[in-house]
């Protein structure tokens, strides 16, 4: 498992950035079942940044936590073919490129206090959430929203990253 990281803040998280990532990610692979070893690029941002990015991408003209960019199509979330994950193999890393996840580190420390928890926490709760967006995962409907929760809730109990 690859977690390629590009911080262009340097802001001071107050933890091993690279590690936690590492660590939520592999947890949310293994809580999904995926079959082989993936790929994820973890991008931190400034606020300003993660806006021209929404509004580029997403047309939405303001700051957002965090933005998920799966290389994946699902027609079920979790379920993934042969020939999909064929078809995004990094020949170079035998691994399968699953996607890109975007960090605003402002936004990460303001809900850490908003929601009375760590930087830590949040932080780690925002890859968990990307990384099922990933996986095929959303939260349009009441049930989506559900599922998607209630595993990323899990991957962080199972890290034992709690609310404070």
């Amino acid at each position: 498992m690859s977690v390629l990281i590009w911080d262009e803040t340097k802001y001071a998280f107050g933890f091993d950035l690279e590690e936690q990532a590492k660590m939520v990610v592999q947890q949310c692979l293994v809580e999904e079942g995926f079959p082989v070893a993936a790929e994820i690029n973890l991008t931190i941002v400034h606020q300003d940044e993660m806006q021209e990015i929404n509004r580029e991408q997403r047309e939405i003209d303001q700051v957002t936590d965090v933005l998920s960019f799966p290389m994946l199509e699902f027609e079920e979330a979790g379920l993934f073919s042969e020939e999909q994950l064929r078809n995004n193999l990094n020949y170079d890393t035998d691994e399968i490129m699953l996607g890109d996840i975007i960090i605003c580190c402002e936004k990460v420390e303001e809900q850490a206090k908003e929601y009375g928890h760590s930087i830590l926490r949040e932080f780690s709760f925002l890859v968990a959430h990307s990384m099922f967006h990933l996986m095929g995962y959303d939260h349009m409907t009441p049930e989506e929203e559900k599922v998607m929760f209630l595993k990323q809730e899990k991957v962080l109990t199972d890290l034992e990253i709690t609310r404070e």
